[in-house]
């Protein structure tokens, strides 16, 4: 199966794809370490869904001249606000700097304020699709990328955020996925772009998974609408000199 913009459908079949046994799962619920040392209590959410707002009237499209070439920090924060709760991101600027530039432009121009999470996959394959404003799965920020930090045994464990594409290796654009469990993508043509992971909000990401598939299937629209309200850069950190 290949995770990649398309028309979104109501019910798609999906071709399961066996999990390796023992793969180790990103620590998706840590909260952050205080100067004592301590580790304070991850963000909460109660799963509580707020209706979605309206898909945006005009979708901002970018030329290939505006595309970012490249992040100036190694490691970013992020947070988004969803119609659902916060889901907070650490961005790997130092692995896929390409990647986390685009993203922390799209997030500044707004792209994704009251954009849809128009897929989800329950069966071999465990995301949720989200970052495209249009809603039809079809959609994309006018210029596209190539593939960064892609691994090579097709592993993406829970709380992977990752970007979807086409069957082009250099389709990378606006839409990416969160895992909520651990799963094993095919790594003929590349694999796809690993740039961050979900550090608090993954209950937000299972409560969504937990609704099912509208219509029952395993691949198509959450039974359960979730937004994305908005795209909020927390944190640069530029690299050591």
């Amino acid at each position: 199966m290949t995770l990649r913009p398309r028309r979104v459908m109501r019910v798609v079949a999906v071709a399961a794809i066996a999990l390796l046994a023992g793969c180790a799962s990103v620590d998706a619920e840590g909260g952050d370490e205080t100067s004592d040392g301590q580790v304070s209590a991850p963000v909460v959410n109660t799963g509580e869904c707020v209706d979605p707002p309206a898909l945006p009237s005009t979708v901002p499209t970018f030329g290939t001249q505006q595309a970012p070439s490249a992040t100036e920090g190694t490691v970013h924060g992020a947070v988004l606000h969803t119609s659902c709760g916060d889901i907070e991101l650490e961005l790997f600027g130092d692995k896929a700097p390409v990647t986390v530039a685009s993203f922390d432009f799209l997030a500044g121009e707004g792209y994704w304020d009251a954009s849809p999470c128009h897929r989800l996959t329950t069966a071999g394959i465990f995301v949720l699709q989200c970052g495209d404003p249009t809603g039809t799965g079809r959609g994309g920020p006018g210029y596209t990328f190539g593939l960064e930090n892609a691994p090579e045994d097709g592993r993406y464990p829970r709380g992977t955020v990752a970007m979807a594409r086409s069957n082009d290796p250099n389709s990378n654009g606006g839409q990416f996925f969160i895992v909520f469990d651990d799963t094993e993508l095919p790594v003929a043509g590349g694999g796809y772009t690993i740039f961050g992971r979900v550090t608090s909000g993954m209950d937000v990401i299972d409560h969504i998974a937990e609704q099912g598939v509208d219509g029952g299937g395993a691949d198509g629209l959450p039974v359960q609408p979730i937004s994305i309200l908005s795209v909020e850069i927390t944190e640069e950190k530029a690299p050591d000199s």
